[in-house]
């Protein structure tokens, strides 16, 4: 994007954030220098303050406050109701954070968070685990006071922030300031359906097949992906299996655990399929190599009924720069984290098993995914989270 003049965003009650752009943008999500402001402007309060290394491209990690609170069932508050209003009528035991605590396997936790919002009025926000997270099966959703929605922010928000965790596969060590899910903020109501993807694909080539060569988007509501089970070295591993009885993960041991004692590896069979077993939850990869340009965002959309009897577990954020880098990178593969339904389902190689939407940013962020930041996952294949040894 061309950077040849100067555009504004003006946050009600708070300051106005210079950005450059060639083509202004109203509406979209808030790049890390944006959101950088919108904590100095005290729209985020958090103590202790907010890390540097804490915001991301076009998204900001929320921190695990130092107790949670496990409770019967998940909720939301509804209209009327505070978190903690329901968590009294509904709590089992409190949990304390800041010693060595676990989190038992299936068994529902509400931890308040360290940051608080104080949004604008033209400010909303939306919620998703991070990646790691994902990739261990702990589901993880945003609950705000008032809310009828998981994993949203009401544009004007002012109030407390919740994280309901449920770790559905492996009984995990948890520890106050821990980074579980990610909040973007997003002013106005921005859109970017086939259309923009399109003419996006025509300008940067969002996918690739292999490292050399792009291929054409295919786009019906949101750019398709499908999955791999074709193996192109023998004995690749084609899929991980979760096994249902392994012992305690500790969140902040990394490259530590041993793949064998916590997965099972599939292979690629003569037919190219995999059958999905109800209950188990499976690491596989996307055939495509995506990729998202600076100035976009994207997020996976995780099921729709009418794609089979299984679902992509958990929606996932794509920062700016995702298999793009500085424009040198021939895409990178999304990792799906994927669950059955109540029968056993197969899934056959090239099968659609999701969809990328993209959304714009307000202007390019400062920090671009893969480009001096560390990004853990730029250069993945079919990649297990950073706890185990790869």
């Amino acid at each position: 994007m061309s950077t040849s003049s100067q555009s504004h965003i003006m946050f009600e009650n708070g300051p106005e954030l210079p950005r450059e752009s060639s083509q202004p943008r109203t509406t979209g999500i808030l790049p890390s220098q944006d959101i950088r402001k919108l904590i100095s402007a005290g729209h985020v309060i958090a103590s202790p303050p907010v890390n540097p290394e804490h915001i991301q491209p076009a998204s900001l990690d929320l921190r695990l406050g130092d107790v949670a609170h496990r409770v019967r069932a998940s909720f939301l508050p509804g209209p009327n109701s505070t978190v903690e209003v329901k968590i009294k009528d509904l709590r089992m035991t409190r949990v304390d954070l800041t010693g060595a605590p676990v989190l038992e396997k299936d068994c529902v936790y509400i931890i308040p968070l360290v940051e608080q919002l104080n949004l604008p009025e033209n400010i909303s926000g939306k919620a998703n685990p991070k990646s790691t997270t994902g990739r261990l099966d702990i589901f993880t959703r945003l609950i705000a006071d008032y809310g009828t929605e998981f994993d949203r922010v009401p544009a004007g928000y002012k109030g407390k922030l919740y994280a309901e965790v449920v770790s559905r596969t492996f009984t995990v060590g948890v520890r106050a300031g821990m980074r579980l899910s990610q909040l973007r903020f997003v002013q106005g109501s921005p859109v970017a359906g086939d259309r923009t993807i399109r003419e996006l694909d025509q300008e940067e080539a969002l996918v690739y097949m292999d490292e050399e060569n792009p291929v054409k988007a295919r786009l019906h509501r949101g750019l398709r992906i499908t999955v791999n089970l074709e193996a192109a070295e023998p004995g690749e591993v084609i899929a991980y299996r979760a096994k249902r009885y392994a012992p305690v993960v500790e969140l902040d041991k990394i490259n530590h655990y041993s793949t064998e004692e916590y997965w099972e590896v599939r292979h690629q069979n003569r037919e190219k399929n995999l059958v999905l077993e109800p209950g188990d939850f499976y690491i596989l990869a996307s055939r495509e190599r995506v990729r998202v340009p600076p100035d976009f965002a994207a997020e996976m959309v995780p099921f729709d009924p009418a794609d089979g009897e299984f679902r992509i577990h958990y929606a996932g954020f794509f920062d700016p720069g995702f298999g793009y880098g500085s424009n040198d990178i021939k895409g990178t593969r999304a990792v799906l984290e994927v669950r059955a339904h109540e029968v056993p389902f197969l899934m056959e190689h090239g099968q659609l098993v999701g969809r990328l939407h993209y959304m714009p940013l307000l202007t390019r962020p400062d920090k671009i995914y893969g480009v001096g930041i560390g990004s853990s996952y730029q250069q993945q294949a079919l990649t297990l989270s950073k706890q185990f040894r790869h």
